[in-house]
């Protein structure tokens, strides 16, 4: 008599995996201060002590699905960097319309956890799981363009630390105006649009010697700038 094969049933993943990927439904649907840990503990088949468990407060948990985008985006940055043939011009365009294709996908996700990224941009959580993958990301990004500039690609005048956050800056606000800004347009063609930008600045000819107009004020004119330096008038202080 031959015995009926025993077939082995996959293990579910494991209770962390579940409660990351029930929060990012959650979160795709509705605002992060909306949803509750009750409902993601039932949305991933736990308890809600088990969240509590996993993670302390809603907080750390914005914070690990925060760090898993950017350890993403450092993946993709590591990933451009193995196509040793490819220009640095042509990983820049392809980095940036990567990324608006991704997020236009998900955009309602990334509506809440954008202002996570932004956060981290401004080093307000310094020392932190998300600042960790912010910083492996950096190091992607800064080797990229260092071997664009060693290949004559990219302008060696300009500090690839600097370039990084110009990259990062002119990315991430084009992201953040497209979601938050109602925009019709397509991510993914102002994504290509802000690499052509970002390129043009990068590889583009220095700037002549033409020197800068001022453009500030009149003296006469409060700015919060000047309010910020001059000392309290004796009527101002209580």
């Amino acid at each position: 008599m031959s015995a009926n094969p025993v077939v082995s049933q996959p293990e579910p993943p494991p209770a962390r995996s579940r409660i990351l990927d029930a929060a990012r439904r959650l979160f795709a649907d509705r605002s992060l201060d909306d949803v509750t840990m009750a409902e993601i503990g039932e949305a991933a088949g736990v308890s809600r002590a088990t969240v509590f468990n996993h993670f302390a407060t809603k907080r750390a948990l914005v914070d690990a699905i925060t760090a898993d985008v950017l350890d993403y985006y450092g993946a993709i940055l590591a990933r451009a960097r193995s196509h040793r043939d490819a220009s640095t011009a042509s990983l820049v365009r392809a980095l940036f319309v990567h990324m608006g294709e991704g997020i236009a996908a998900v955009h309602g996700f990334y509506r809440g956890i954008f202002r996570e990224i932004v956060r981290t941009q401004l080093a307000l959580d310094e020392g932190g799981v998300v600042s960790a993958s912010r910083d492996r990301a950096l190091v992607q990004l800064v080797a990229l363009l260092v071997r664009g500039q060693a290949r004559g690609e990219i302008d060696p005048r300009h500090a690839p630390e600097d370039l990084a956050a110009a990259f990062d800056g002119l990315s991430h606000g084009t992201i953040v105006h497209w979601l938050y800004d109602e925009a019709v347009s397509s991510l993914p063609e102002r994504m290509r649009a802000a690499a052509e930008i970002f390129l043009a600045g990068a590889t583009g000819p220095p700037p002549d010697d033409e020197p800068l107009p001022d453009v500030g004020v009149p003296e006469a004119t409060p700015t919060p700038f000047a309010q910020a330096t001059q000392p309290a008038r004796p009527e101002d202080t209580p």
